[in-house]
């Protein structure tokens, strides 16, 4: 018998050599566990929802983010705008989506912090529904005015409006943007109208226009039209000026403590198999602090790039819902 086997594999085109040893391994080989014989992540393209429109910091950052793990895994990685809700038409897609990480979702501080203390009911729970797997970066927000405004400063933007209560409108498009507007006017005792925008490039059209005064916007998404000489920048959210900006003063050294600070990340539906979500919180803290984009994010961005494990990704995002909630409280925003 053991001859004819050997003849036969004389025969192929090929020459077998099974030992006793390589026989004795194929049951074990097949025991393997199944997630050991999952097919490789990405073997097709990867989509980043966004969930709002092009232009602003999300849109900007995703696109720089997802560059980098395209050039590294071969695979497309196609950046999809579906703005609406304050970010929740978005969100809801990548929630009804298939759990096998080829759909990711751009979280931000609208989306995964302000919502769920802004909407009775969103659709979502953040921390029920998605994981994050990796952090891009923290940062601030400039009170922006035209170039040509007549409020050269905070105190005389805050002058004006304490004379004329109810004439001055701020423009907003996501809870960033209008949360500090509303704190601001709080913290001053002063009345001001907010106008909602589905998109960040209505707003400035508007701010330019006149029709609105003033509008707070992230660092990210406002660095074009001030080093363009477009926008001012009156104030800074963040707890210390900036070194990029070190003219511009804090709002905390006008209302102490007043401190507004928000986050963008990458975030997958729950059910995401382990091992992807692993691969994509390597890839994403390598993308951040790689040669060619960690630079930027600092000092083109103003982003704080941080480089977390999926347990500090997590514990970081319930901290950032808790910080809103405090915030939507001393905004007295009503969920609607």
């Amino acid at each position: 018998m053991r001859a004819g086997f050997t003849r036969l594999c004389d025969m192929l085109p090929f020459r077998m050599s099974l030992s006793r040893r390589s026989l004795l391994t194929l049951p074990a080989l097949a025991a393997l566990p199944s997630h050991a014989q999952t097919p490789a992540w990405p073997a097709k393209a990867v989509h980043i929802v966004v969930p709002f429109a092009p232009g602003g910091s999300g849109d900007i950052t995703a696109r720089l983010v997802g560059k980098y793990m395209e050039d590294k895994t071969g695979q497309p990685f196609v950046v999809e705008n579906k703005a609406g809700a304050n970010g929740i038409v978005g969100v809801l897609s990548v929630k009804s989506s298939a759990p096998d990480g080829y759909t990711l979702m751009l979280a931000t501080t609208s989306t995964n912090a302000a919502n769920v203390h802004m909407y009775k009911n969103p659709g979502y729970d953040p921390e029920k529904d998605f994981q994050v797997v990796g952090v891009i970066g923290s940062s601030g927000a400039f009170l922006v005015v035209p170039a040509d405004s007549p409020y050269r400063s905070m105190a005389e933007l805050l002058a004006y409006a304490k004379a004329n209560s109810g004439k001055l409108n701020f423009g907003y498009f996501n809870a960033s943007s209008q949360v500090p507007s509303e704190v601001l006017g709080k913290q001053a005792g002063v009345e001001w109208q907010g106008v909602a925008y589905k998109a960040i490039g209505n707003a400035w059209n508007d701010l330019y226009a006149g029709a609105i005064q003033f509008m707070f916007v992230d660092l990210t998404a406002a660095r074009g039209q001030v080093v363009a000489s477009k926008a001012r920048p009156l104030a800074i959210s963040l707890p210390e000026r900036s070194p990029l900006y070190p003219d511009v003063p804090t709002l905390a050294e006008t209302f102490p403590g007043f401190v507004s600070t928000g986050f963008l990340a990458v975030a997958v539906p729950k059910a995401v198999p382990e091992e992807i979500k692993q691969r994509l919180n390597v890839l994403i803290n390598e993308a951040i602090f790689s040669d060619g984009l960690h630079k930027r994010l600092i000092e083109e961005f103003a982003l704080t790039p941080r480089k977390l494990d999926l347990a500090q990704c997590a514990a970081q995002d319930r901290e950032e819902r808790a910080k809103w909630a405090e915030y939507v409280k001393i905004a007295r925003i009503e969920p609607q």
